[in-house]
């Protein structure tokens, strides 16, 4: 029964920013992964032009 309260407590753990001085493998896990998070939505969308010097930029993606 102990492992299954550990397991809900662990499950319903939230990211929390003093996650990023956590020594416990849980918090440093959250923080790394709020970071990874973070990285990929602050790079934008994948609708990208390819720039050209002296010409045209070229789109990667079909517009819609």
């Amino acid at each position: 029964m102990e492992e299954n309260k550990q397991s809900l407590e662990v499950a319903g753990r939230q990211y929390d920013p003093s996650d990023y001085k956590s020594a416990a493998a849980l918090g440093a896990g959250l923080a790394e992964t709020h970071e990874q998070v973070s990285d990929v939505y602050a790079e934008g969308t994948i609708e990208a032009a390819a720039e050209q010097e002296n010409a045209p930029d070229i789109l990667l993606s079909p517009p819609e």
